[in-house]
This record gives structure tokens, C-alpha cells and sequence, in this order.
């Protein structure tokens, strides 16, 4: 739920707009640009600075600061805020100009931001990147939030969902559609115009001149990259001879990621392509499954192995369409190939066929799910329950393999262990360069179903746990925070404390709305449960995080409705429900979900993850609507979202299952500062 949703500025009903668009249709434009150009730029930003794909909440952060600001100087000025498209032009320029790239000419993984950048240092390019998305933001909330005093307030929050969703709409679509960003950027231009109806020669001027920067650059950055832009990347690609080897270089967000390369030739350069089918004992390759088949020289390595049917997953359709287009030995164009753009664990949770062998083929996304501070696209792949998935998909004889540049060796140990803990025996392990640690683990389904050379060691006093599911961060080597993260959301609380002070006045404005406070942070650790939580049962897609985000709207919305029809329970008993709501949650949990059939997991899934949601929302509509200051009450708020924002971190520590009991204990806070004066609404 967007910032915006979650507030509403005292009702006057005396108060008018000369704007030329009626309030309703208005305030759905608004909130549709504000949430859509949220979502713009938390995609485009992370294309272009390499940091932020591993700081996707960054943005978002910056983003909830801002439109709690853009409400806050509602009432306090009537000057069109003009600052946001000047805003958004001098970030687009400064992103283009000095963008933050890798500097690294071999494939491998990346994470935690350990390889080297150029461009400016993320201490510099971060924290302009932070205000700048806040400044930006805050031009339509404050667009938003002037609609709000000329209708009812529930109205209002009615019509701002709409336009939240209406937004979250046209940008799945144009992903859908694979847009380059110089779309995003004309759709920008036209809403300010529409919103902002500049009159007079400087109004036009402060427009124009920022809405023909924004769209320039973005057209230039489409012309001169070339690239193809996924749901997920900004994708470029070249091609080259090596060695007189038809060879096509793939980079996303900046960053090398494949090199597709004739089958024989990629099995000649580098052993470890070879090794999965050596250590399967088996030999037979009726069926194989290939999770990461990417541009496809995984896929035409197995078919010059001599497999018979090959299902290659693929979670990006832009590099499978790069394979199709341009690979040298055109695999995808056999007819033994089956090709399912999803995410890998989805398929192995959702598939009934058994395989000879399936094989992890590099999966690694550089990225992580929008809405989810640290889980990547591939984090559930790599948990003992994703092992013992593939397992149980495989044939007797079959066997699984997995190979990537792990760049350190407590990461080979610790996917070995795993490993070894789903299958019951030791996999053989092939560290084949201990230069960014080059490896191949393989277990037959059996310990006689492969053939190892020389046996692992096994895992020491030092190597780390197998992660889970509730805790998948393969890459995070202790249960903790890592220092960046700390100081960076320690900087972000800082920022955040200044700016609503300078905004709305001293603290002591908000005691009467503690509550509100901790409604601010509770919320927050919901939604980010919800999005992780259908992550791993549907996958980690950018259809189903849309359908999550767009879900989670729609269960505001009805309970806006709900409360704006119908006569609700008084505000203890509505906590009562979103109590238990959260204790249901914490009772099924999604091992137990992941066993039922998909509609019925779905179904399950619903009721259990946005039941919370609903009750909290009816919590903070009839608390809210009752509110003596909104403008102070929506400041406890936006605190509380912003902390809220920072403490989804929690989860590398305690897991994901454990935000609900600390949501929980936030919730019964915000009962127990409930004022008595507001129990019986």
C-alpha cells in the first residue's frame, strides 16, 4: 500500500480546485502518477546504478518520504509543485551522465555489491539518489493530497486506491509489453502537463524544458544502448568472434551475465559444463530439466549430449528471446525443446514429471524482487526444501547438478551441506578453478546413482547452515545485518527524522497519535510477509509480485468500502480479528501450503495472507477518520512506515515467519496507546 493510501488530510468541505479536471477523475490521474512513477523509478534507476540492485527499498523509501512530505505541505502553499519534473530531469541526467557500472570483463556472481564499480561511489550516488526520489515523489503526492479536503476522506482513500491500482495496471502492462523507459518518461511529461496545467510563459517554461530533458535522454539512453528491457533488466547484448568463435556477449543493468557460445566449443573452453553428465552415473538422458537455460548454450550443451526431451526455465523471456534469435547452435529452435518462461522453484513445485537429470545452470539473477529487502529472484533455489524438491523429480538412476562462479568457499560447502542434507549422502564437488571459486555439485538421487573423482571433505565447524525457506540468503554468511545495511538504513531514519520535522513541526504533535506510529511500522512487515510468502508458493515473477501488490490494494480498497457502507465493529474488536488474523498466519505455514494443489494453495493462500491486511486497514480507516490532525496523524504514520521500511531486515536474522510476531507485538502496542476516547469507534 502506497503512502498516499494510508493517509487523508482533514475534510473541508468548503474548500474548492479551479483545476479544469473534476476532483474524482483528478485525484485518480494523481495517485495513479504518483504510484506509477514510484514504480518507474525504483525499475529504471536500479538499470543504470548497479548498488541499487541489491538496495531496491532504497528508492521505495526515498519514495514513502517523499509523498508523506508532498501531504505534509498540503495547506501550507498553493504554488503548483513545479520541483518535481526539474527534479526528475536533474536525476535522469545525473544518472545518465555518471551511471555505475561493473568493471569486469568475465563472467561470474555477484553479490553484496563485492566486485569493484565505476562510476561514483556509493556513498555519493546513493544518498543523491535517496533525496532526489523523495523530491520527485513529493510533487504528485502533493497533487494527491489537494483533492483530498473537497471530498469525503473515506471518498477520498476510496478514490486514491483506485488510482493506485489503476497505476500498478498500466506499468505491469507496459513490462508485459516490454516498453524501453522513454515510454515511462512520456507518460511522466503527459501527467504533469495534464496535473499541473502550467499557465503563463515560466510555468510552461519550468515544464517543458524538464519534460524534453527527461524524454530526450530516455530516448537517447534507447537508441544508443540498444537494449531490450525485461520485466526484470535492462538487457544489452554484442556480438563477436573469439577465436574465431561466433560468440554473444549478454550484460543486464550493467552487469556481464551470459556469453552464449557454440555447445562445443563452451565444453572445450571450461570443464565444468561437462562434469554434470561425467558424475551422473546413470548415462541416460530421456528427460533433463534445466533451471537458468538463460540465452540456451545450457540447452545445446545437453542436446550434443544426447537428451531426448529438455524443459528449459527461463525467468526473463528477453534472454530467451536473445537465445532464440541469436544463438550459433539455435537450440531453441529444437524440437526437443521445451521451453517455460517461470521461475525454477515455481516449476519444480508445480511439475508432475520426473527427470534423468536436472541441473541448476548458473541462476543468478543480480537482482532482487521489487517489495522484498533481500530476497533475490533466485533465493529460493538454493534452500534445503528446494533441493529435496528436485529430489523428488527425479527418476531412479537420475541425478542433480549445479555449477556458478561461488567466489568464495564456504559458499561451495555450504550448497554442498545443503545439498547433502536433502539427498542423505555426501554430492561430489568439483571445484574446477579456485579463482572465483569455479564449481560443479552433483548427487544422484542415490549415492550409486554417481560418480565421483575424488570425494568432498565434507562440511567444517566453519561452514554455514543450509538456508531454508523461511530464511533464504544463501549469500549472507552469519545470521546478522551486514554493516552497509546498517549504516544505510540508519542514514535513511536520520534523513527521515529531519525531514518531518522540518515539515510538521515539533514531535510532541504526535504523542496523541502513537499509535498510528506503530500502525506505520506493523503494516509494513505485512505487506513485505505477503510478498515474500507468494513468492516461494508461485514463484518469484514480476506477474505474481504485481498480482501481490495489486492484492494487497484491493484488500484496502474493501475494507475502505466495507468500512464506508457498513456499520464495523468497534476499533478493540477489530484489533481482536487482526489479531487472530496473524496468529492464522503464523499456524499454516507455507511448507504445509506448497503441498496443496495450486488452486487450492491459492485460494488457502489468500484468505490467510490478506485477512491480516484487511482488519488492519479497517483498524486505520476508522482510527484515522477520527483523527483531530490529520496532517500530525499521517506524520506518526509516515514515521512508522519509514521504520517499518527499515526493520524488513529483521528477516535476515529471524526469518520471515517471525515478522508476524513482531508485527503482532506492534499491533498490541498500537492497541495499548489506543486512546480511550477512540475505543468505542
Amino acid at each position: 500500500m502506497t503512502a498516499a493510501a494510508q493517509s487523508t488530510p482533514p475534510h473541508r468541505p468548503d474548500s474548492r480546485s479551479e483545476h479544469w479536471l473534476d476532483t474524482r477523475p483528478r485525484l485518480v490521474v494523481a495517485s495513479a502518477f504518483m504510484l506509477f512513477l514510484e514504480l518507474a523509478l525504483i525499475r529504471w534507476t536500479g538499470s543504470n546504478i548497479v548498488h541499487l540492485s541489491y538496495f531496491t527499498n532504497f528508492v521505495l523509501l526515498g519514495s514513502f518520504l517523499g509523498i508523506g512530505l508532498g501531504f505534509l505541505r498540503v495547506g501550507r502553499t498553493d504554488r503548483p509543485p513545479y520541483y518535481s519534473p526539474i527534479a526528475l530531469a536533474a536525476l535522469v541526467a545525473v544518472i545518465l551522465l555518471f551511471p555505475v557500472t561493473v568493471d569486469r570483463h568475465t563472467e561470474g556472481v555477484l553479490y553484496w555489491t563485492s566486485l569493484s564499480a565505476g562510476g561514483p561511489p556509493p556513498w555519493l550516488i546513493l544518498p543523491v539518489v535517496f533525496v532526489a526520489a523523495a523530491v520527485v515523489l513529493m510533487g504528485p503526492a502533493e497533487l494527491v493530497g489537494r483533492c483530498f479536503p473537497e471530498l469525503d476522506r473515506l471518498e477520498a482513500y476510496r478514490y486514491d486506491l483506485v488510482g493506485s491500482l489503476t497505476g500498478i495496471g498500466l506499468f505491469t502492462a507496459l513490462s508485459f509489453l516490454g516498453a524501453p523507459p522513454v515510454v515511462w518518461g512520456v507518460i511522466a511529461a503527459l501527467a504533469y502537463a495534464v496535473l499541473l496545467r502550467p499557465r503563463g510563459l515560466w510555468p510552461r517554461v519550468a515544464l517543458a524544458v524538464p519534460a524534453l530533458v527527461v524524454v530526450g535522454a530516455l530516448a537517447a539512453e534507447t537508441l544508443t544502448a540498444g537494449a531490450l528491457w525485461s520485466p526484470y533488466y535492462k538487457v544489452t547484448h554484442s556480438r563477436f568472434e573469439q577465436e574465431g568463435v561466433p560468440v554473444m556477449d549478454i550484460q543486464v543493468n550493467g552487469i556481464p551475465h551470459q556469453r552464449a557460445v557454440p555447445a562445443v566449443n563452451r565444453l572445450e573452453w571450461e570443464r565444468q559444463y561437462a562434469l554434470p553428465y561425467e558424475r551422473a552415473a546413470g548415462g541416460r538422458l530421456d528427460d533433463v530439466l534445466i533451471v537458468g537455460a538463460g540465452s540456451g548454450t545450457d540447452v545445446a550443451i545437453a542436446l550434443s549430449k544426447g537428451a531426448r526431451r529438455v524443459d528449459a526455465v527461463e525467468i526473463d523471456p528477453r534472454l530467451r528471446e536473445l537465445g532464440a534469435a541469436h544463438h550459433p547452435d539455435r537450440p531453441y529452435a529444437d524440437p526437443r525443446v521445451t521451453t517455460h518462461i517461470t521461475d525454477g522453484r515455481a516449476f519444480l513445485e508445480q511439475t508432475d514429471k520426473k527427470y534423468d537429470l536436472i541441473l541448476f545452470a548458473l541462476p543468478d539473477s543480480l537482482t532482487l524482487v521489487s517489495g522484498a529487502s533481500s530476497l533475490r529472484l533466485e533465493s529460493y533455489l538454493f534452500t534445503r526444501e528446494a533441493m529435496e524438491a528436485a529430489r523428488e523429480h527425479l527418476k531412479p538412476g537420475g541425478a542433480f547438478s549445479m555449477y556458478n562462479y561461488y567466489r568464495e568457499s564456504w559458499l561451495v560447502d555450504r550448497l554442498a551441506s545443503t545439498v547433502q542434507a536433502a539427498f542423505g549422502h555426501k554430492p561430489c564437488v568439483d571445484v574446477v578453478s579456485t579463482a572465483g571459486q569455479q564449481a560443479v555439485i552433483t548427487a544422484g538421487v542415490t549415492a550409486q546413482a554417481q560418480s565421483c573423482g575424488a570425494e568432498w571433505a565434507g562440511a567444517t565447524a566453519a561452514t554455514p547452515p543450509p538456508s531454508g525457506d523461511d530464511r533464504p540468503f544463501l549469500y549472507l554468511k552469519d545470521r546478522t545485518i551486514p554493516q552497509i545495511y546498517v549504516v544505510t538504513l540508519l542514514l535513511i531514519l536520520i534523513v527521515s527524522l529531519l525531514a518531518v520535522r522540518v515539515v510538521a513541526g515539533p514531535y510532541r504533535r504526535m504523542r496523541p497519535y502513537a499509535d498510528l506510529f506503530l500502525l506505520g511500522v506493523a503494516f509494513l512487515l505485512l505487506e513485505t510477509k505477503s510478498v515474500t510468502g507468494f513468492a516461494l508458493l508461485f514463484g518469484t515473477t514480476w506477474v505474481v509480485n504485481a498480482i501481490v501488490f495489486a492484492g494487497v490494494l484491493v484488500a484496502v480498497l474493501a475494507a475502505v468500502e466495507v468500512t464506508r457502507r457498513f456499520r464495523t465493529p468497534s476499533l478493540p474488536v477489530m484489533y481482536g480479528v487482526l489479531l487472530a488474523g496473524l496468529v492464522l498466519a503464523w499456524l499454516v505455514p507455507d511448507s504445509w501450503l506448497l503441498g496443496l494443489p495450486v488452486p487450492a494453495r491459492a485460494a488457502v493462500a489468500v484468505v490467510v495472507a490478506f485477512l491480516p491486511i484487511f482488519a488492519a486497514n479497517v483498524v486505520f480507516a476508522k482510527r484515522f477518520a477520527d483523527s483531530a490532525d490529520g496532517t500530525t496523524a499521517f506524520g506518526a504514520n509516515l514515521l512508522g512506515a519509514m521504520v517499518g521500511g527499515c526493520l524488513e531486515y529483521l528477516a535476515l536474522v529471524i526469518g520471515y515467519q517471525a515478522l508476524l510476531a513482531v508485527a503482532g507485538l506492534l499491533y498490541l502496542g498500537a492497541f495499548a496507546l489506543l486512546p480511550r476516547t477512540a475505543r468505542a469507534v
